[in-house]
């Protein structure tokens, strides 16, 4: 069997994994389907699909799981459904991808790509072994470059955008370092202990984007969307504690308790007229000042 076949087969079984939990059966069936309607040999013994669902597991991180009650196969999605969920638009899109040795026909690339994806695997590494990196670092804000040596926590992606999280020896504070401004990225054999009272998703639970301050508190934040831009906001929330106050013909009302950081005054500043704030009063006067700024521009 071609390794063309085998990949493809890897893809079906995923595919009908997703949709619902079955039986041997009904996967051997599948395929068996699939067999006549692509004209190639997906047909499998038992033993093939165990080879097969370790494989999958080492290709793709996804794992299925046999459920001895229900006598079912499924894929385990419950310790981490938001990675996951990336895993198999990640596959989907390797998928897509794959299809056509002439993909410029077919499909637009983004042509802004992101830096720095290189160190991905190199940080990675580093976070799960807990071991201190150094690197070099320049801020778009200044012109000089800085040398750190710090203690990589996770990594987080926000617009098309790596980070990694540190703590950075230099003033043992809790920073995030964007891969596209990081270089000479040094892996070392100096071991940390992560702190005990160090949670991701809490560092992050009242924040919009990487930025996430210290010794502030969260506020409440209700904005107005017409109806139109609403129906976005309702299937892409703007952040993980939007609450919907009122949907009708005429506005989507929304609450939000979070950090207002400029990473969410530009984010609302990017809805133009569509969107209107009802509170804060703190954010309302920083957009006025910021929008009498921008007339000045054109005046």
């Amino acid at each position: 069997m071609s390794k063309r076949e085998s990949i493809t087969r890897y893809s079906l079984i995923i595919k009908k994994l997703r949709k619902q939990a079955a039986t041997f059966k009904e996967i051997s069936e599948y395929l068996s389907l699939e067999s006549e309607l692509q004209e190639y040999n997906f047909n499998i013994s038992k033993r093939t699909f165990k080879r097969d669902i370790e494989d999958i597991s080492s290709l793709y991180n996804i794992d299925i799981v046999y459920d001895f009650s229900r006598k079912v196969y499924y894929i385990d999605f419950d310790e981490q459904p938001e990675v996951n969920e990336r895993i198999l638009e990640a596959f989907d899109t390797f998928n897509a991808l794959n299809i056509s040795d002439r993909l410029s026909d077919y499909i637009h690339f983004e042509k802004r790509r992101p830096q720095g994806t290189e160190n991905l695997y190199g940080l990675l590494h580093a976070i799960k072994n807990k071991v201190q990196i150094a690197f070099t670092y320049h801020k778009f804000w200044e012109d000089k470059i800085t040398h750190r040596i710090s203690e990589p926590y996770a990594l987080k992606e926000f617009k098309n955008r790596w980070y990694v999280l540190t703590n950075d020896l230099k003033d043992n504070r809790v920073k995030s370092f964007a891969l596209d401004r990081l270089s000479d990225l040094e892996i070392t054999n100096k071991k940390f202990q992560l702190p005990n009272n160090f949670n991701l998703n809490e560092h992050f639970k009242y924040s919009f984007g990487i930025i996430s301050p210290n010794g502030h508190e969260p506020q409440e934040v209700i904005l107005s969307f017409d109806p139109y831009q609403g129906k976005y906001i309702k299937t892409l929330p703007l952040h993980e504690s939007q609450q919907i106050l009122k949907d009708d013909q005429d506005e989507l009302l929304v609450k939000l308790t979070m950090f207002i950081t400029h990473d969410f005054f530009m984010e609302i500043l990017s809805f133009g007229e569509n969107v209107k704030v009802i509170q804060p009063e703190s954010l309302i006067a920083d957009l006025k000042k910021s929008y009498k700024n921008v007339l000045k521009l054109y005046s």
